[in-house]
């Protein structure tokens, strides 16, 4: 889980942008499998939190803890490497895109493997994930700030000890504004807001975005984005590197 004072500082407005996607999160309950009673590591907003099953939140920031909605599952502020739990208390534990922010990661899994029988982990391949439009085109620094801090997708597969790997498409539609979230629909990129919700670009200093922000609004403008990439504007989904990885 990330230190808290990132996500105190960039996670102010997640619950307006980082809503669930319903196409990913059926996805990500049927990895759940038969699972009654799930911990959802790192939760945040409380997002892919499935309605039917028994749910306890951890999350290491205050600030997220308090986006959860009023009815959301109780949450309990405290550190992926240190889970206040007993052996086996839930029959599964669930991570979304937050195991690459934690200061621990393998000390991370070992926690949710000691306190759950099945893991399932939303991450992504960072050698795919670079290779985003955005990234190599206009911001650049983010790629070189995820190979500095992000496992492989092979060592994370590892580390959580995961028998299957799923892909997990990017509708063009995608609700949960992610990183690849808006691929077919750039001018998202350009609101300051969206931004701050992308670890990527938000944890970035403001000197490495913002020039190539205002060369895609250039872009937008002038036509040159949507010649340069007009094979995008009819494909309905993606492959921006999105893995679901499943331990039990």
């Amino acid at each position: 889980m990330a230190p808290s004072a990132t996500y105190d500082t960039i996670g102010c407005a997640y619950s307006r942008h980082r809503r669930p996607d319903p196409r990913i999160a059926r996805q990500l309950w049927s990895a759940l499998g038969s699972a009654r009673s799930v911990l959802d590591v790192g939760a945040g907003t409380g997002s892919y939190e499935p309605a039917d099953r028994r749910v306890v939140a951890v999350d290491n920031s205050a600030v997220m803890l308090g986006q959860r909605p009023h009815d959301a599952a109780p949450g309990v502020q405290a550190r992926a490497d240190a889970l206040p739990f007993a052996d086996g208390a839930f029959d599964a534990t669930m991570a979304i895109f937050t195991i690459h922010h934690w200061s621990d990661p393998g000390r991370g899994a070992d926690e949710m493997r000691r306190v759950s029988r099945r893991q399932v982990v939303l991450t992504f391949d960072p050698e795919v994930h670079n290779r985003f439009w955005l990234v190599e085109e206009y911001v650049p620094a983010a790629a070189r700030l995820e190979s500095a801090r992000r496992l492989s997708l092979e060592e994370t597969v590892e580390l959580v000890g995961a028998a299957r790997v799923e892909v997990v498409p990017v509708p063009h539609d995608c609700i949960d504004g992610f990183g690849w979230a808006y691929w077919r629909r750039p001018e998202a990129y350009l609101d300051a807001e969206v931004r701050s919700c992308i670890s990527m670009l938000a944890e970035l200093p403001p000197e490495q975005v913002d020039d190539g922000i205002a060369r895609l609004a250039d872009d937008l403008a002038s036509g040159a984005w949507a010649r340069r990439h007009a094979d995008l504007l009819d494909r309905d989904v993606v492959d921006g590197g999105y893995r679901i990885l499943v331990a039990e």
